[in-house]
């Protein structure tokens, strides 16, 4: 087989193939043998009838078709990995010869990834969280917990955001009560919102024996439909936090005072941070990288890389016994509503990708080489088989192109993240070691998993099933 490829305008290239009689005739040989085991020719056995005699009954050109159809993808399959073509979309195929007898011959235009160009690469500001926990971090964290341990005090005053209120609620369609939305004696925090904003928008300024009656939109989109609600205001109570001293810490910890619990939670805030930071840097710095791609993206690139989210979490969810297709029908969805919640981040993926790939061929870095080889001896450890023979598989496939480009992007990744300037949300300059990686963090202590409340006096007791499981967090 002879190829020859020549560049297009608009991101697309021509590859011109022959494949010479001999060849070809291999695939015709093949097709007639499947041709054979179709028709019924008497005095043969399924698949016996020899190939003269088929020709003379179907014809000649009956066989180079069924052999066109079958082994023009693998005749065009092995030109794309030859030239190594980025290959995007499906080709525009065109047969110049061979149809009817001679040597086979066609052309397929393909449109390619296209090159974007990018500048000020090398110069990026990089933002973060700050790794160190600030003395507003560890109070919100002890006041988490402390709200874990809150009491409840009945107060004569109007609702506020925060307060928990006892209430009955009725909620109907069309003079007919709502599975879920109707119990009595139900604890319920204002400002929650839960189901629809109009129950805070009615509670707020509420007070004990008040009796709020109003209509809302359903929750559901596709529900066309209006909700009608009655509440009667049982009792307005307000939180009250421990006070966060030793008593408290011996009480929510394995600790014996506030300070050691204290000192343990701005530990494990800035553990946490510091294990999430160099991952977090590299996602800044790929969002900064696409961010100065100027190119409009092709459509049929979002498409596939959508396609290959969805097979991605349908591959996932088999691994773990999951039937795709009845976990869809579950959730209420299809596969249009899920491609057009992924387009968003796919859009972004490929800007990404298009952007690395532009930092690479700026910065003349390749997807050869050491970190290759390196790549090639894990994969043949795994399969258990020479280097060489998974090289010239992966070549022979036209993987190769596709593990050189990850390669090339995450070279061009780190060469960004080496140069950019990392601060955090102060403008402090952040400490390259911190980015580094982190000797893991232990168990976290009962502290700092803000230990669950045990009596019924304490924050978010309920006596009712009002929209289970809506009114845990």
């Amino acid at each position: 087989m002879e190829t020859t490829l020549e560049s297009l305008d608009g991101d697309s290239i021509k590859l011109t193939v022959a494949v010479d009689e001999t060849e070809f005739d291999g695939a015709i040989e093949a097709a007639f043998r499947r041709i054979a085991r179709e028709v019924r020719i008497p005095g043969f056995r399924p698949g016996k009838a020899p190939r003269k005699l088929l020709e003379a009954r179907i014809g000649v050109v009956a066989g180079r078709q069924e052999a066109l159809q079958e082994a023009l993808p693998e005749y065009y399959g092995k030109a794309l990995a030859e030239h190594e073509v980025d290959a995007i979309d499906q080709p525009e195929i065109e047969i110049t010869g061979g149809v009817e007898g001679g040597p086979l011959t066609f052309e397929a235009v393909v449109p390619i990834r296209p090159k974007a160009t990018v500048a000020g690469h090398g110069s990026l500001r990089l933002e973060i969280q700050a790794i160190e926990a600030s003395e507003d971090d560890v109070a919100e964290q002890l006041d988490t917990i402390r709200r874990q341990y809150a009491s409840l005090v009945d107060v004569d005053r109007a609702a506020i955001d925060g307060d928990q209120v006892t209430i009955d609620i009725e909620g109907t369609q069309d003079g007919e009560a709502v599975e879920g939305l109707t119990t009595t004696n139900y604890l319920y925090e204002v400002g929650a919102g839960a189901v629809v904003p109009e129950i805070d928008e009615n509670l707020r300024g509420a007070s004990a024996g008040d009796t709020l009656e109003f209509d809302a939109e359903h929750p559901d989109e596709e529900e066309e439909a209006t909700l009608s609600f009655r509440i009667e205001v049982r009792s307005v109570q307000e939180q009250v936090l421990p006070d966060a001293d030793d008593a408290f810490a011996a009480d929510a910890s394995e600790f014996a005072t506030i300070d050691e619990l204290t000192v343990d939670v701005r530990e494990r805030i800035t553990a946490m941070r510091r294990g999430q930071a160099g991952m977090m840097a590299r996602d800044r710095a790929a969002q900064a990288v696409a961010d100065l791609v100027d190119l409009d993206i092709p459509a049929a690139l979002v498409e596939s890389e959508i396609d290959g989210r969805i097979n991605d979490m349908a591959m996932r969810m088999q691994a773990q016994g999951i039937d795709f297709k009845a976990y869809m029908e579950a959730m209420g969805q299809d596969v249009s509503t899920m491609r057009d919640e992924f387009r968003e981040g796919a859009e972004v993926a490929v800007r990404v990708d298009l952007g690395l790939r532009a930092v690479a061929d700026a910065e003349g870095l390749t997807g050869d080489g050491d970190a290759l080889e390196e790549y090639l001896k894990r994969l043949s450890e795994q399969a258990g088989k020479d280097v060489e023979e998974i090289r010239d598989a992966l070549s022979t496939s036209g993987r190769m192109l596709e593990i050189k480009a990850d390669i090339c992007k995450q070279a061009a990744l780190e060469w960004v993240f080496e140069r950019a300037e990392i601060v955090d949300q102060n403008g402090k300059a952040v400490d390259r070691v911190l980015l580094e990686p982190a000797e893991p963090v232990d168990t976290p202590s009962e502290g700092a998993q803000a230990a669950i409340p045990a009596d019924a006096e304490k924050v978010g007791e309920n006596s009712s099933s009002f929209l289970e499981g809506d009114e845990e967090e």
